[in-house]
């Protein structure tokens, strides 16, 4: 009997990575260790296997079945804020112009500009599609006729949890639904 798992190359097997208290370290990205780094790990005594592909990796003296899910022994405190990087203002900002609304052509926009002794902060920068950074230019929204959909803040890890899960990856294994807790329908 054909089962996708049996042909799929190991490096296509990540395992879905849950801290102790089972929930994924991160929705978005979603937390996926190779399936080097999860054995490893179980060799380690750092995790335990939760579910498995269907695929198998031999050595000379073992085979074993290729984790699809850990959970780690040790839970894993999220920090509270996370770190301000481009990747997570777009995630605050569910990835649309703050502006204009579109989701095309994102760059940051400091909404004090740095020539008037804005920073670059959370509470001061905003996401923003080309277009509308370039008509901004260096002035405030104000001065520019244009006005914030939501004024910049300092997103919590929590946050940024929940607005990940509004960004399903395109693949999730079968093995993984009863981890993961998206808004949307899944499809494999």
């Amino acid at each position: 009997m054909y089962h996708p798992d049996l042909i799929r190359h190991p490096d296509s097997c990540p395992a879905l990575v849950l801290n102790a208290d089972y929930t994924p370290l991160s929705y978005y990205p979603l937390s996926l260790w190779p399936w080097q780094t999860a054995i490893k790990a179980m060799f380690l005594d750092r995790v335990n296997i939760v579910e498995n592909y269907e695929r198998e990796v031999h050595s000379a003296s073992l085979t074993m079945k290729i984790p699809s899910v850990i959970a780690l022994k040790r839970y894993v405190r999220p920090s509270e804020y996370p770190a301000f990087t481009r990747f997570n203002l777009f995630l605050r900002d569910h990835f649309t112009c703050q502006y204009c609304g579109r989701p095309e052509d994102l760059t940051f926009d400091h909404v004090v500009p740095r020539r008037l002794g804005g920073k670059t902060t959370w509470q001061n920068v905003a996401t923003a599609c080309a277009p509308c950074n370039l008509k901004k230019g260096g002035r405030t929204p104000k001065q520019a006729n244009m006005s914030l959909t939501v004024p910049p803040h300092r997103p919590t890890t929590w946050q940024l949890q929940q607005h990940g899960k509004q960004f399903p990856p395109n693949y999730l294994h079968d093995s993984w639904r009863d981890w993961l807790y998206w808004d949307v329908e899944l499809e494999a």
